[in-house]
């Protein structure tokens, strides 16, 4: 079966409409943000204020600020961050994220956790030793003495302790039965995907996030850096199932996020591999798979794989048993502003890449024509200026008598 045609984008399941409030405010879009953040910068707290992401995503997106912001006021760096997160998040979507916020809080103020030890990060009991030596040491050494890059680009590591594995599947299934029970109408983690719970709509997002910024920002920013690896602000993070009565399998698609981790969760299954067909920006999302970009992935239960979220890929079916995944899409506000002002080629798109190399191979075969050309040019104007006169042309003397 091909997977050459039209691919997906897996998105967050979205509803609800808005439209403009009107308010007339005073505009910052001159400004532009630094590339690099700056590290010397302590950035504000937000956390007492009600805003429509989460806090650590101003607090995060301030290191980028231009410096003739950082001496502002709280309000008016918040008004900046604001116009630009609205670039990427109309109005439209703005008033779905008030309300998911509400359909959230609702959850949360009737569900009633399993295991309240899972709410708040304990490194120890998540993660295997050699997965938390390696961050703390945090170094490209140390991450490479852990992981494996079978193609180009994914990362595979042992990460999740199997207890832990255990208590999120027990956490997910009691969920689920309360949903049953109540017969609550959830939103399911994306557009492909009918099965599997979004973990941060019933408590999870504060774990998550501590997740995503103090054990996979390190690795992202190490082996992702050119796609916003080193400034992931925001996630979304659920699981989905696979099996019978459940998702089969998951079409050719590229996910909403700069970065992607994987991690299986259980339980015993057959089937169900990951096959990946090579990274593509917008323009050639649909771009042909050449030879080298192909690759499978069998899943192991409590092992992570850790790609661009732009890395075309979809699963096999489960052909038996019951597979479930953690899935936590990391994302960079800042990296998708940059993306507007992206030049010509981009330099994880492999489409790009490639035909960047036949322009350029294209240029210095031109080149070489003409200068060939110009060389024979020169040979053959050479060779007519020091031309001898053969002597019969030569014009005779004549005796005169």
């Amino acid at each position: 079966m091909s997977f050459d045609g039209l691919v997906d984008r897996r998105e967050e399941s979205q509803n609800g409409n808005g439209t403009s409030n009107g308010v007339v405010r005073p505009s910052y879009s001159d400004r532009r943000l630094r590339l690099n953040p700056n590290t010397n910068h302590k950035p504000e707290s937000y956390e007492d204020m009600k805003l429509e992401f989460d806090p650590t995503v101003y607090s995060s997106l301030e290191r980028h600020l231009p410096p003739s912001m950082l001496a502002v006021g709280r309000e008016a760096k918040v008004q900046f961050m604001k116009e630009i997160l609205a670039r990427y998040l109309p109005e439209g979507e703005r008033t779905r994220v008030q309300r998911h916020r509400e359909y959230r809080e609702k959850i949360m103020s009737n569900y009633e956790p399993l295991h309240r030890e899972l709410y708040n990060i304990h490194p120890t009991t998540f993660f295997v030793p050699s997965f938390i030596k390696a961050i703390g040491d945090n170094t490209i050494e140390s991450f490479r003495s852990i992981i494996s890059e079978p193609s180009p680009g994914i990362f595979t590591f042992s990460m999740l302790q199997p207890s832990f594995c255990e208590l999120l599947l027990s956490e997910v299934e009691n969920f689920e039965k309360w949903v049953h029970d109540t017969k609550f109408r959830i939103m399911r983690p994306n557009t492909m995907n009918k099965y599997g719970a979004v973990l941060d709509d019933f408590g999870l997002e504060a774990m998550l996030d501590k997740l995503m910024d103090e054990f996979i920002c390190p690795m992202s920013k190490a082996f992702f850096g050119e796609v916003g690896g080193s400034s992931l602000d925001s996630h979304h993070g659920f699981v989905v199932e696979y099996g019978k009565d459940r998702d089969a399998e998951l079409g050719f698609h590229v996910d909403d996020s700069e970065v992607t981790l994987n991690v299986c969760l259980g339980k015993q299954f057959t089937g169900g591999e990951l096959f990946f067909r090579g990274v593509r920006c917008d323009r050639h999302v649909n771009s042909p798979t050449q030879p080298e970009e192909f690759f499978e992935y069998s899943h192991v239960p409590g092992q992570a794989v850790l790609h661009r979220g732009r890395h075309r890929h979809g699963a096999w079916a489960t052909t038996s048993g019951h597979r479930i995944n953690l899935l936590l899409w990391c994302r960079s506000s800042v990296f998708r502003e940059l993306k507007k002002y992206q030049k010509e080629f981009s330099t994880w798109c492999g489409e790009c890449q490639r035909e960047k190399k036949e322009r350029q191979r294209q240029s210095l075969a031109a080149t070489k024509l003409v200068a060939k050309s110009m060389q024979k040019w020169n040979l053959t104007s050479s060779l007519n200026s020091t031309k001898v006169t053969p002597e019969s042309d030569q014009p005779k003397a004549h005796a005169y008598k």
